[in-house]
This record gives structure tokens, sequence and C-alpha cells, in this order.
């Protein structure tokens, strides 16, 4: 069975004083409740993983480079996180295919390096409005998919995390029947990408997830998890969604 995920990204935010939130987080946790992921800046990395040392609590980075080192200043490889203590790296976030031009090729190339690096990568894939209006809404998500995924995956190197780019920090989801239909067409073209395996790599939702709205997306079979935004910055904010996908 796959264990449930739920995972925050702080996206460009926080400083050493989210060391308080976050050891509050962790200290909430039970051994047996979910799979939990925090995503900070890589620049609080280290002060994370210590915070979160013994615990149920994971620590990931936010983006990684395809190379493991060499002239490219400001980059951080998937080998500079795996040294931080860090188990795992989102890659293919709509934010850095968007606004630093990452192709499904470049996002394939990371989820590679995340794996060389015995790092889990978190595979963000997900449509634009204009997409999601359109008739070819699964073929569009299903090719982005193809093209990102590495041969190979298994669930223990990969989690895809479906975020609409119409619906992150928006504050607007789609209907539970999408999400529902989404995640279903994904997990078929998982097993018939990597068979048996497929199964096991889990499928997270993203996008405007809170507390008010977590428990119904978390209805949905092949919904593993939520990759959270804004809502995982504060324990008081995350720790309701993580109650919801723990009674799932």
């Amino acid at each position: 069975m796959r264990r449930k995920l739920a995972a925050g990204n702080w996206k460009m935010n926080g400083d050493a004083t989210l060391m308080g939130e976050l050891a509050t987080l962790t200290q909430a946790q039970s051994s047996d409740g979910p799979d939990i992921l925090i995503c900070p800046p890589a620049t609080l990395l280290a002060q994370a993983v210590q915070t979160t040392q013994n615990s149920p609590v994971s620590i990931g980075g936010q983006d990684c480079h395809t190379a493991t080192k060499g002239a490219h200043t400001g980059d951080v490889s998937a080998q500079m996180i795996k040294d931080t203590g860090a188990s795992a790296v989102i890659i293919g976030h709509s934010e850095r295919r968007g606004d630093h031009h990452e192709t499904n090729a470049d996002v394939r190339a990371k989820a590679q390096a995340a794996r060389a690096a015995g790092r889990l990568a978190v595979l963000c894939i997900g449509e634009s409005e204009a997409e999601r209006t359109g008739p070819d809404t699964l073929d569009i998500i299903a090719a982005q998919l193809d093209a990102s995924m590495p041969d190979g995956a298994t669930g223990d190197t990969l989690v895809i995390a479906y975020e609409p780019i119409w619906a992150i920090g928006t504050g607007r989801v789609p209907t539970q029947d999408q999400i529902i239909e989404t995640h279903d067409m994904i997990r078929a073209e998982l097993v018939k990408r990597f068979g048996a395996e497929g199964d096991a790599i889990r499928i997270l939702y993203g996008g405007s997830v809170k507390p008010g709205n977590a428990a119904e997306i978390f209805t949905a079979q092949n919904v593993d998890g939520a990759l959270v935004g804004g809502a995982s910055l504060k324990a008081a904010d995350f720790q309701p969604i993580i109650d919801a996908l723990a009674a799932s």
C-alpha cells in the first residue's frame, strides 16, 4: 500500500525564525501518521534537517541542477542537497517551468540527477487555464508527464505532484470530478510506463490546498497526499491538512 505524503513547499519565503514553526510541526507528529516533507529555501536546508532530526518529518530542496558540479553560479546540485541531509527535491514546478523556461527534457534530466544522488524527486506537472478549458486537457497532461519522467522510476525514487497552474495561489480548485479524472489518468499512465511499479508511485494534488478543502480532496482513490504552498508555512495551517490526510 502506498504511504500517504503531505509535502510543503515554502518557495522563496522564510528565514531562520521559521525553524520555530517547523519545530512545532515536528513535535506534533507521530510515527504512525503520514509521511511529511518540508521543502524550505536552500539557505535553510541544513537548519531544517537539524530541527527535524530523529522525527517523522523529512526535508527536501526546491530545485536541483542537472549537473553534479561545475560553472553554474547560483545553482544547487542534487549532490549538494544530499550533503545537507535533505532526502528529496522538487523538480519541474510550474514556477520553474515558467520563470526559468524549463522544458520537459530539463525536468527529466533533473529527475535523473536526483535519482543519481539518491534523493526522492517530487515531479510537478499541470495545465494552464486555457489548456483546462480546451478539449485535450488530459492528453496535454499525459504528454507532459511522459516527457518529464525518467526511465526506470520506482515508488522509492519518484513522486508525481499534479498542480493545475491556474489553481496555484489563486484560491481556485478543480472540481472533485476533475481531480479524480486527472489522477486516475496519471495512475493509468504510470502503470502503462512502469508496470506494477507504476502503482507504487505516489500522486499528490497541489494548488490552493487548505484545511477547509483537504478532506474532500483526499477522498479520491488516487490522491495519495498533497503538495501545499502557503498553508505549509505555519504549523497551525498545515497540521489540519496532515490530520485530514491521516483520516482519509
